[in-house]
C-alpha cells in the first residue's frame, strides 16, 4: 500500500469517526438512567470476544456480532459504537500489529463506524427502539434480526470493497474465511438476543457470566475444530509433495520442488537451503527471496553458529516469532527485514545432513503445527534427495565408461537414435560423425603392458573431450576407438574438425606415469589415429548408416591408406 493511499485513511478516519460519533451521540443520545458499571461489564465481555479471534487464511474473524446486538438493544446505537471501536483496538493490538500496517488502526475503526452506522439507521428507519421494555415485544427480534443482517452484509460489502480497491487484492473474495465467517456469525448470532432478555430478566449482570462462558468454549472448540481441519490439510498436502518428490529422479528438480511448495504452502518470504559439509561447516546451496531464486553467496557457517548453525548442533527444529527473540544469533545471511523465522534440520540415518531455514518480515508468520509439518516435509526432502542422487549415479555407471568417463556404446546409439529422429522431423538440418581408431594400438599394450594402454585411452579422452566441448558428444565406441557425434555440422567443418583432432595426437606425445625409461625418466610415446567422417542425410538414410558409412571410411579411406589421415565417406 502507498504512503499516499495510508494518509488517506487517517485523513478519513480523522473527518468522518470523531464527528459521527459526536453527531450520533447528540442524535441518538444514551438512556438517562444508564449504569456505567453494566455498560463496563459488557466492555469487559465485548474485551474478551475481541482478544478470542479465529485466524482462517491469515484473515482473523470477530466473533463479537452477538455482544454488539445485545447492547444495541439494551443502549442504543451510541455505546454500541463506543464499545465497539474499543473491542477493534484490542482486537488489532492482539494481532500485535506491525508498524508498517498501523493504518489498520484508523481502517478498522472506520469499517466498524460505518458498519454500525448503517445497520443502526436501518433499525432505527423501521421502527424500532432500544431499552429493556422491548424484551415483551416480538417485533423486536424481527427488527434485531434485519439489524444483524445490515450488520454483516455491510461488513462483507465494506471488506470485499477494500480489497479490490483499495489493496488492490485479486479474487477469489468469497474463500475458506467468508465461509467460516458466515457459519459462526449464524451460530453464535441468536446468543445475542439471549443475553438481551437474561440481562433484562432477574439475572441481570449474572447473565453475561452464564452465557460468556459457553461462548468462550464454543469459541474454543471453534478454533481447535478450524485448527486441526488445517492440520489435516497440511498433513495431506505433505503427503502428496512427498510423492512428488519422490517422482524427481534429479537432486536440483527436487531442490527446486521442495522449496516452491513449501514457499506455496507457508507466508515465506525467504528460503534457505544450507548443506553439511564434511561434518565441519554449513555451505548455502539455495536461496529464493520473494519467489526470486538468487545466488547462494554467503559465507560458510560452523557448528552452533547463527540459526542454522544451532539446528545443526541441537538436531532440533526452532521456531522465533520476533527479530527480538533470535537477533543475538543472526547468522549474517538473513535479511534486517525479516522477523519470523522457521528452522529445521534435513535428517536421513540420524545424521543432519543440511538445514532449511524460513523467514518472513511479519511476526507471528508461523505456527507450531506448521513447524511440525516442515519436519516431515524435511524428512520426504532428505529420503528424495538420496534416492535422485543414487539414481543419478546409477544412470551414470549404465551410460559412462567406467576408465575414460567418456559415454558409452550403449549411450551413444541412444542419442544416435534421438539426434536422427529430430533430423527426420526437420529440428535439424545436418548430422556429422566422426569415427577415431587408434592406429597399432596393439604394439602399444604389448611394449609397455596393458596399464600403460589404459592410460593412453584416458589421456586420449581427455584431450578429445576438451576440444568437442559442448558442440557435440563423445564417447568409447569399443576398445581403442572413440566416436563423435556433430548435430548441426556441415561436412567440411566435420572434416577441418577431424583433422584437428588427428594433429592434436600425432604431434603431441602422451606420458606413461607408471612406466620409467632407463634413465627414470617418465616415458613419452608417440601414436598416431586414423579417422573416418560421414554426414547425414548427404550420406545416409538412417542412423546404423551412418555409422557404418562413417567406418568404411575410417577402414577403406584412411586405414588403407597407410593410417595416421583422415577420410570421408564416398559414395
Amino acid at each position: 500500500m502507498t504512503p499516499i493511499v495510508k494518509k488517506s485513511i487517517w485523513f478519513s478516519w480523522l473527518l468522518i469517526v470523531p464527528v459521527g460519533l459526536w453527531l450520533t451521540y447528540q442524535v441518538y443520545p444514551p438512556p438517562n438512567n444508564i449504569s456505567l458499571l453494566e455498560v463496563f461489564t459488557f466492555l469487559v465481555l465485548m474485551s474478551v470476544v475481541a482478544s478470542m479471534p479465529m485466524v482462517v487464511n491469515n484473515t482473523p474473524i470477530f466473533l463479537i456480532q452477538w455482544v454488539s446486538l445485545a447492547v444495541f438493544l439494551s443502549y442504543g446505537i451510541f455505546v454500541e459504537m463506543v464499545l465497539m471501536q474499543i473491542s477493534v483496538l484490542i482486537l488489532l493490538m492482539r494481532l500485535r500489529v506491525q508498524k508498517s500496517d498501523i493504518y489498520r488502526f484508523p481502517l478498522n475503526s472506520l469499517m466498524f463506524f460505518i458498519v454500525s452506522l448503517v445497520s443502526g439507521l436501518i433499525f432505527y428507519a423501521l421502527g424500532g427502539t432500544h431499552g429493556a421494555h422491548l424484551a415483551d415485544d416480538p417485533y423486536t427480534y424481527i427488527l434485531g434480526t434485519v439489524y444483524g443482517i445490515s450488520n454483516y452484509s455491510v461488513n462483507t460489502l465494506f471488506l470485499i470493497l477494500l480489497q479490490a480497491v483499495v489493496l488492490k487484492l485479486k479474487g477469489p473474495y468469497f474463500g475458506k474465511d467468508f465461509i467460516w465467517e458466515t457459519v459462526t456469525t449464524l451460530i453464535t448470532f441468536p446468543i445475542g438476543f439471549i443475553l438481551y432478555e437474561l440481562y433484562h430478566s432477574e439475572m441481570g449482570l449474572y447473565s453475561l457470566l452464564f452465557v460468556g462462558i459457553p461462548f468462550a468454549s464454543l469459541s474454543i472448540i471453534l478454533s481447535l475444530y478450524y485448527s486441526s481441519g488445517k492440520v489435516n490439510h497440511f498433513l495431506q498436502s505433505a503427503a502428496e509433495i512427498g510423492h512428488q518428490l519422490a517422482e524427481r529422479l534429479k537432486p536440483n528438480d527436487v531442490l527446486d520442488l521442495f522449496v516452491q511448495k513449501v514457499i506455496e504452502m507457508l507466508p515465506v518470504d525467504y528460503a534457505y537451503i544450507l548443506d553439511v559439509v564434511d561434518d565441519r561447516e554449513l555451505k548455502l546451496i539455495h536461496k529464493v527471496e520473494f519467489g526470486e531464486v538468487m545466488d547462494p553467496v554467503a559465507e560458510p557457517l560452523g557448528k552452533g553458529k547463527g540459526i542454522s548453525g544451532l539446528v545443526w548442533a541441537e538436531k532440533k527444529p526452532v521456531l522465533f516469532h520476533s527479530k527480538k527473540q533470535w537477533k543475538h544469533i543472526n547468522s549474517g545471511y538473513i535479511p534486517a527485514g525479516a522477523e519470523s523465522i522457521l528452522g529445521v534440520p534435513i535428517v536421513r540415518n540420524n545424521q543432519v545432513i543440511g538445514v532449511l531455514v524460513l523467514a518472513a518480515n511479519k511476526k507471528r508468520a508461523f505456527e507450531k503445527s506448521q513447524l511440525m509439518i516442515i519436519d516431515i516435509l524435511c524428512s520426504h526432502f532428505a529420503i528424495a534427495v538420496e534416492n535422485a542422487r543414487h539414481h543419478e549415479k546409477t544412470k551414470e555407471y549404465s551410460e559412462r565408461c567406467a576408465l575414460t568417463g567418456l559415454y558409452n556404446y550403449r549411450y551413444f546409439e541412444n542419442m544416435l537414435s534421438i539426434e536422427f529422429g529430430k533430423l527426420q522431423k526437420g529440428e535439424r538440418h545436418l548430422l556429422s560423425l566422426i569415427l577415431l581408431d587408434i592406429d597399432h594400438f596393439k604394439s602399444v599394450n604389448d611394449t609397455y603392458g596393458h596399464q600403460s594402454g589404459n592410460e593412453i585411452l584416458i589421456e586420449l579422452a581427455e584431450r578429445i573431450s576438451e576440444r568437442i566441448g559442448h558442440i557435440g558428444t563423445v564417447a568409447r565406441y569399443g576398445g581403442e576407438e572413440f566416436v563423435i557425434l556433430l548435430p548441426d555440422m556441415m561436412k567440411g567443418d566435420a572434416l577441418k574438425l577431424a583433422e584437428q583432432i588427428r594433429l592434436l595426437i600425432a604431434e603431441n606425445p602422451f606420458t606413461l606415469f607408471q612406466s620409467m625409461d632407463e634413465e627414470g625418466k617418465q616415458l613419452l610415446v608417440h601414436i598416431t589415429a586414423s579417422i573416418g567422417v560421414a554426414t547425414a542425410p548427404q550420406d545416409a538414410d538412417d542412423s546404423l548408416a551412418l555409422i557404418r558409412h562413417a567406418d568404411r571410411a575410417l577402414y577403406v579411406g584412411a586405414k588403407r591408406s597407410g593410417r595416421n589421415r583422415v577420410a570421408e565417406y564416398v559414395k
